[in-house]
C-alpha cells in the first residue's frame, strides 16, 4: 500500500518528499483468501515504515550563463567561430559517436544557409541537462540559444571541462586517458631490494 502527502502534485523527477510503503506483517502463504475469512486487528501496534525516495533531482550549473570571461579562451573562440565550441560540446554529449570536425562543418552550414543554428545547437543543450541533471535554467533550452547562442555554448563547455573533461582532445581521448589512469593505479608497485651489507 502506497500513500503520499500530495498524491495529484507528485512529480517522480522533481519530487523530494517522503513516502510511506505499508508493510504486510501477516503471515502469506501466497494462496488467495476470501475476504469474508480475513479478520482486521486494529488494536496491533503497527508502524508503517518511512523510506526516503532517492529522486533525480535537477542540479545547478556550475557557472552562469553570462560568466564567459571567467574562461576567456573558449569565450574568444566561441566569439570568433563557434562552430569549434558547438563540434567539441557535441562530441562529448554524443560520446564520440560523431566527431568534432562533422558537427561543427553541420553547426557552419546550417548557420551560413538558413542563418539560425540555434535551431540546432539547443538539441545538445536539451541532451546535456538530460545526461548530468541540469536545470534547465533561466528559461528553456531554445530561447537561451536563440537569445544568448555565444553564452550559452561557453556555459555548456565551461560544465564539461568542470566535470573532467579535456575538450581539446575529444571523447576518445578523454576515455583513453582515463583508461590509462586506471590501469596504472591498478598496477602493483614494484618491490625494491632489500637492505644489502
Amino acid at each position: 500500500m502506497y500513500s503520499s502527502s500530495n498524491p495529484e502534485g507528485y512529480d517522480p523527477e522533481f519530487s523530494d518528499e517522503q513516502h510511506i510503503f505499508v508493510e504486510d506483517t501477516t503471515n502469506s502463504t501466497g494462496i488467495p483468501v476470501s475476504s469474508d475469512s480475513q479478520q482486521y486487528d486494529d488494536s496491533s501496534s503497527f508502524k508503517p515504515a518511512v523510506f526516503r525516495v532517492q529522486s533525480r533531482v535537477r542540479g545547478p550549473w556550475s557557472s552562469g550563463l553570462c560568466d564567459c570571461f571567467t574562461d576567456k579562451k573558449t569565450c574568444c573562440v566561441t566569439f570568433w567561430c563557434p562552430c569549434i565550441t558547438f563540434g567539441q560540446i557535441a562530441e562529448i554529449v554524443d560520446k564520440g559517436s560523431t566527431s568534432c570536425g562533422a558537427n561543427g562543418a553541420l553547426y557552419a552550414l546550417i548557420c551560413c544557409v538558413i542563418c539560425c543554428p540555434s535551431l540546432y545547437s539547443c538539441f545538445y543543450r536539451s541532451k546535456m541537462r538530460q545526461q548530468y541533471l541540469l536545470r534547465e535554467t533561466p528559461c528553456g533550452d531554445c530561447l537561451v540559444h536563440c537569445f544568448c547562442e555565444q553564452c550559452a555554448l561557453c556555459q555548456e563547455h565551461r560544465e564539461l571541462k568542470t566535470r573532467g573533461f579535456d575538450m581539446t582532445i575529444g571523447w576518445h581521448g578523454n576515455v583513453e586517458q582515463r583508461n590509462r589512469g586506471v590501469t596504472a593505479a591498478m598496477k602493483a608497485p614494484m618491490a625494491e631490494a632489500g637492505m644489502n651489507r
